[in-house]
């Protein structure tokens, strides 16, 4: 299983959680790809918990200059740019799962991994649902792209990295970046939507990018099924979205104690 991670150095104890979590409840061997702008400071470390779990750890240094127009902040560095063009920069491979660092597996991760791409160039989940009906056309107007079935989340992202080669070019993405920077609230996810959601396969949310914040809503619009002891059961990907991340001492969520679990294990 081909995993991606596109992070810098504030990032790197929540991404061992992530691949702790990965290695606790999927069975198989794990090529790990790492997106970098320079060598990360605890790279020993990342070598010393891939040795230790049986994973394969494959560091990967990317020019950072390449978005040197493109919209930063602290809360969007350069590193969430790399997922658009990580086809450049990663092996001849035909798929690999990127997920963000703020995120716990909880079942089994095969079945997403596996799934059937067809000529899509990713599989993702949106988290419409959840928002309200103006949500949906919004985006369609503020991104430009009408034919895209929903707004997706680039927290989890399975590529077809073929059709992904012969599709997706850096000059479309950068003339798309240079063309609407003032409008992109959720930078590479905005380009992403924009330039190619109508060429991305829905996937359930509540299965493989399950809201942490928003359990309450999942409740409401499953008609009670979907509640605590149903995710434990079949949600595969909680994400932690949002500025409020259960690292912190302050988080309150209902899974702190999960994430706060994995996260001991994780770095002991």
């Amino acid at each position: 299983m081909n995993l991606l991670f596109a992070i810098d150095d504030n990032v790197v104890k929540q991404m061992l959680t992530t691949l702790y979590s990965v290695k606790m409840n999927t069975e198989g061997s794990f090529e790990i790809y790492v997106l970098q702008k320079d060598e990360l400071k605890e790279t020993e470390r990342i070598q010393t918990f891939c040795k230790k779990y049986g994973m394969m750890y494959h560091p990967i240094i990317v020019d950072g200059t390449r978005f040197k127009d493109a919209p930063i902040t602290d809360r969007y560095p350069a590193t969430i740019y790399y997922r658009l063009l990580a086809q450049e920069y990663l092996p001849d491979l035909d798929r690999i799962l990127y997920l963000d660092a703020d995120i716990l597996i909880i079942n089994d991760l095969s079945k997403l991994y596996n799934l059937d791409l067809g000529d899509s160039l990713y599989a993702a989940a949106s988290h419409s649902a959840l928002s309200n009906n103006m949500t949906e056309p919004f985006n369609k107007v503020r991104l430009g792209n009408y034919e895209a079935e929903s707004y997706y989340n680039s927290g989890v992202l399975l590529f077809n990295l073929p059709r992904i080669r012969q599709t997706i070019s850096a000059e479309d993405i950068f003339k798309y970046i240079e063309e609407n920077k003032l409008t992109l609230f959720l930078p590479d996810q905005d380009v992403l939507n924009g330039l190619y959601g109508h060429q991305i396969m829905k996937i359930p949310d509540e299965l493989y990018n399950f809201d942490a914040r928003m359990s309450a809503l999942y409740f409401a619009i499953g008609d009670g099924q979907w509640d605590l002891d149903w995710v434990i059961d079949h949600t595969v990907v909680l994400h932690f979205c949002g500025r409020d991340k259960p690292w912190k001492s302050d988080y309150r969520g209902r899974y702190a104690g999960l994430y706060k679990h994995y996260m001991h294990k994780a770095l002991m």
